[in-house]
């Protein structure tokens, strides 16, 4: 009886039942929509997360950067430091640093302990990251003749003191002096990496796997042996067994790795040991951050809690506070989902409900004499509640598997546009901690006699490297049982103030009326 009076009465009633379908089609399938790329913007802001500091990565910590560590680097020639080379007329100038990145403090290593032995951590690792700038160029003599007698071509001899050049002359005859006719310098920055070799549950190379050679092990500690990014290697023509120079130490190419995601590159250039990296740097027991895993997500927030008691001079990082320095479009299509997608969808949604409930009011009123003779007849009010709830209930449902099969295409049409959107690790003009400069960045000046001090200047200013990121809107049963559920939640508060407002019509007032 039931079922029959539900199938007459929905099939007699099409254009009420398509009109709500479909409103509550529309809004679950935006729900399903934003739902699906909300999940993308995440899942693509965790693979640029992932090549700054690495799968399993809950907590960062940090020492807060001062004045001292914002310095340039600076090159120093003619005292012992360098090398420098003159023929024709040229004097060849070159020189590299290995130092902590600038912008970066370090921190005991000691610090490694403390945070592994705070409750609910998981594993600790310490780094050191550093930067090698090289230096290199080359300036000429220029000559000239005096105005009265003569005057023989000027030798020059030439110094630098910091990133600073000079060059003197000598003359007979009263003659002017010569002196540099112009050169050209450039500086080029790599980031350079210190391990520890025994972690392999979190740190930098955790989001990393080798793609030839071998990864550093237990062994390798205090040995001059390196691991290349992928992308770095190629772009110098290193391969296993090559050797390389790091700091004036010629290191041997154990392995290369790539990141996992095809998104992004790894962290840095290079990776060495980490007790290597603190000698050859001069920062013996130091390392510069110290990647934590948690034992379980939800003790994240209690675990960075307590590292800020326990550390009162570090920056203690969580993957949610590092997803807020990423930057470019990506940050901008976070920003536009969190905010426009998700009040859109709360905003339809409540449309659809409100056109559902007036539409199936609507239709009680005009119902008003059927009703009065199912109560004449003996039908409850329970009973005529539960007829309208019904009708309702079907129309929920079937505008919850309509917008679930367009919420699907319309996933599906993004995946096959599968759009693209930039992104960067940070928005910081100073290399150094998460998101600082990426493999292979370059500074490079050319000038006359201050060339270098220009040189100098660019290499302090590494901006953080921008990735490509292929937006992908994922489906989940969750979602689409979400959505569904929404629909029939609509449907059924449709028809129970439906339902409420036939179960107060009075039967004799209804027989009077006229259908």
């Amino acid at each position: 009886m039931f079922t029959t009076y539900l199938r007459r009465e929905l099939t007699n009633r099409k254009k009420q039942t398509v009109i709500i379908a479909i409103g509550m089609a529309l809004a679950i399938a935006l729900v399903i929509i934003v739902s699906s790329i909300s999940s993308g913007v995440k899942a693509a802001q965790s693979s640029v997360l992932e090549s700054v500091y690495g799968v399993g990565t809950d907590i960062t910590v940090t020492k807060t950067a001062t004045a001292s560590s914002s310095k340039p680097p600076s090159f120093d020639f003619g005292s012992g430091s360098g090398s420098s080379s003159g023929s024709s007329g040229k004097t060849n100038l070159s020189q590299s640093t290995l130092s902590v990145q600038r912008g970066t403090s370090t921190m005991a290593a000691s610090t490694v302990t403390k945070v592994a032995n705070t409750s609910g951590v998981a594993a600790a690792t310490g780094v050191l990251q550093l930067t090698e700038n090289s230096f290199s160029g080359s300036v000429s003599s220029g000559s000239s003749s005096g105005t009265s007698g003569s005057s023989s071509s000027g030798s020059s001899s030439s110094g630098t003191t910091g990133s600073g050049t000079s060059g003197s002359g000598q003359s007979t005859d009263g003659g002017p002096a010569g002196g540099f006719g112009g050169g050209s310098f450039s500086v080029d920055q790599i980031t350079v990496e210190g391990i520890a070799t025994s972690s392999t549950t979190v740190g930098p190379l955790t989001s990393a796997e080798v793609t030839k050679g071998r990864a550093l092990r237990a062994s390798d500690a205090g040995k001059d042996v390196v691991v290349l990014d992928t992308t770095y290697a190629k772009t110098e023509s290193k391969t296993v067994g090559d050797t390389i120079t790091i700091g004036d130490t010629t290191f041997t190419v154990v392995g290369i790795v790539a990141s996992t995601s095809s998104s992004s590159s790894t962290a840095s250039d290079m990776y060495i040991p980490l007790d290597t990296a603190q000698e050859l740097s001069g920062e013996t027991g130091k390392v510069t951050s110290v990647y934590v895993s948690a034992t379980s997500s939800s003790d994240v927030s209690s675990i960075k809690t307590a590292l800020e008691k326990k550390l009162t001079k570090a920056t203690v990082s969580t993957e949610a506070d590092l997803a807020s320095s990423v930057s470019g479009s990506l940050s901008t299509a976070s920003s536009l989902v969190s905010n426009l997608g998700t009040w859109l969808s709360i905003v339809v949604l409540a449309a659809a409900f409100l056109i559902a409930i007036l539409f199936t009011i609507s239709g009680v009123s005009r119902r008003t004499r059927e009703f009065g003779t199912l109560k004449a007849i003996g039908w409850s009010n329970g009973r005529i509640t539960r007829q309208v709830a019904g009708e309702s209930f079907v129309q929920g449902i079937i505008g919850g598997v309509v917008g679930a099969i367009a919420g699907l295409v319309g996933i599906l049409v993004i995946n096959v546009i599968a759009p693209t959107i930039s992104a960067s690790a940070s928005s910081s003009t100073s290399a150094g901690g998460p998101g600082g400069a990426g493999p292979g960045s370059a500074a490079t000046a050319a000038a006359g006699s201050g060339a270098a001090n220009g040189a100098a200047s660019a290499a302090g200013r590494a901006a953080s490297s921008a990735t490509e990121v292929v937006l992908h809107a994922p489906v989940t049963v969750e979602i689409i049982v979400v959505a569904i559920g929404l629909a029939i939640t609509g449907g059924l508060l449709s028809g129970v103030f439906g339902g409420w407002r036939a179960s107060r019509l009075r039967p004799a007032a209804a027989l009077r009326s006229v259908a």
